[in-house]
C-alpha cells in the first residue's frame, strides 16, 4: 500500500484535503507556521482552525522558467471566512484569463514519489466556473 503525506503541515490530505492554520486564541489572527506568540496580540494561546477551501485571487504573477517546465502563475488567495495563502493558480498562465477577485478553490495534486513510493500531495488552486 502506498503512503501519502502532504507536501507542508497545513495541508490535510485525504478524502476531505483542506489547509489547517493556527489560530491565536486571544485575537483569531492565523498562522501557518509555528509561533511562540501571536505578532498582532502578543498572546500565546493557539488553537487550530480549518480554513475554506474557497476563495479569490487577490495578487498574482506569472513566472517564466526554462522552455521544458514553462511558466506557472503564482497567487495570494484570500479565503473565504478568514486567512490568506500563496500558492499556485493550476492551468492558468494567460494573464488575460485572470480576472480581479477571481474565484478559486483548492485542489491537491501528486508532487512527487520517493523510491519508497511514498506519494507527497502539494495544493493550488484552480478558477471556479472556467
Amino acid at each position: 500500500m502506498t503512503q501519502t503525506i502532504p507536501a507542508v503541515d497545513y495541508l490535510v490530505v485525504g478524502d476531505d484535503p483542506h489547509l489547517v492554520s493556527k489560530e491565536c486564541a486571544d485575537c483569531g489572527a492565523l498562522y501557518f507556521d509555528r509561533r511562540n506568540a501571536c505578532a498582532k496580540c502578543f498572546g500565546t494561546n493557539f488553537g487550530t482552525r480549518r480554513l475554506s477551501n474557497e476563495g479569490i485571487v487577490r495578487a498574482y504573477t506569472v513566472v517564466q522558467r526554462g522552455s521544458k517546465s514553462g511558466p506557472y502563475t503564482s497567487v495570494v488567495v484570500e479565503l473565504q471566512g478568514g486567512g490568506i495563502v500563496k500558492a499556485n493558480l493550476i492551468g492558468v498562465t494567460d494573464p488575460a484569463r485572470i480576472e480581479p477577485e477571481m474565484k478559486v478553490r483548492l485542489v491537491t495534486f501528486e508532487a512527487g514519489v520517493d523510491d519508497d513510493g511514498t506519494q507527497a500531495v502539494a495544493f493550488g488552486y484552480e478558477p471556479i466556473g472556467a
